[in-house]
């Protein structure tokens, strides 16, 4: 993955990144570190996709991203979030590279097999996420899932957590590397409105597990991260297409916006509402997913219309 340019590389892009997450100091390298560093950025930088509802390329040029999510007080997706968050990764002395995941979760579990060989249907490679090297161990972090939020957890068959929402992670070895199922599956068990919805279009399965998304330790170039990118804000399948998102990570819980619809999960409950008014929306974005667009922006996403 392309390292931020000269222009915003190194010390005084990664102080402006820490003071736009809020946290006062480096982290240290290691698990902890970016654990921190993962759940702060979560926190203060939404993800959506309004610019492809607006439009709008996406761009993967790392000063572009950076001035975005950075400066402009704007949200992005997975692969918006996942290229800053690796450049200041680096920074902060924490090698990393991308790996491209298949999403599972809110695909039909009897059109989609992802144990089975080969699977029934498999969905595109359209997610991005890190393997990081930490010193003694290799940990996957993910700072661009909108669906839920996924904690770090280390490369290893069973690996698991436990996020500050409620819900168990896990990883669980699966399949050969190269295969159409992924090398590797994330699972979550846990509240469905700590989710962005999809947890509650089919039921889990008993235990409650439910598949995140799938991947594998290929070698990921940028190229690749052009095509999918190009893939999802542009096919007309997509959901990033065809809906208005955002989400963001609360301090012990999730909040989620679908076209007008909102949900919010803390203290263990999950509230949705639907808002009427273009300007109750607009703050919305600004106070709660940390946002901030324009009322021409808003009125262009047309959300309101009809």
């Amino acid at each position: 993955m392309v390292a931020i340019a000269a222009g915003v590389a190194g010390r005084d892009a990664l102080g402006g990144y820490l003071l736009r997450i809020g946290m006062g100091e480096r982290p240290l390298p290691g698990a902890e570190g970016l654990a921190a560093m993962q759940f702060a950025h979560r926190q203060a930088i939404g993800f959506e996709n309004f610019d492809v509802r607006l439009g709008r390329v996406i761009s993967l040029d790392p000063e572009r991203i950076f001035a975005k999510l950075v400066r402009g007080g704007r949200g992005g997706y997975c692969f918006e979030h996942n290229i800053l968050f690796a450049a200041m990764l680096r920074a902060a002395g924490m090698p990393c590279r991308p790996l491209m995941a298949r999403v599972w979760l809110g695909l039909d579990p009897d059109a989609v097999a992802p144990g089975a060989t080969p699977p029934l249907m498999v969905p595109p490679r359209t997610h991005v996420l890190l393997l990081v090297d930490v010193g003694s161990e290799l940990w996957i972090a993910d700072a661009g899932f909108g669906a839920a939020y996924v904690p770090p957890l280390p490369l290893a068959d069973g690996a698991a957590a436990t996020s500050a929402d409620g819900a168990r992670h896990r990883l669980r070895r699966v399949g050969p590397r190269g295969g159409l199922s992924g090398q590797w599956r994330l699972e979550r068990a846990g509240p469905a409105s700590a989710t962005d919805g999809r947890a509650l279009m089919f039921a889990g399965p008993q235990d409650g597990w439910q598949v995140q998304y799938s991947f594998d330790l290929e070698e990921v170039a940028p190229v690749d991260l052009e095509m999918s990118n190009h893939w999802t804000a542009t096919r007309p399948e997509s959901r990033f297409v065809q809906n208005t998102l955002a989400s963001i990570v609360l301090p012990e819980g999730f909040a989620s916006l679908n076209g007008r619809r909102m949900t919010i999960h803390h203290e263990g409950r999950g509230d949705t509402m639907e808002f009427l008014d273009a300007g109750d929306y607009r703050a919305a974005l600004a106070d709660l997913f940390r946002i901030a667009l324009s009322e021409d922006e808003v009125r262009a996403l047309g959300v309101f219309e009809g």
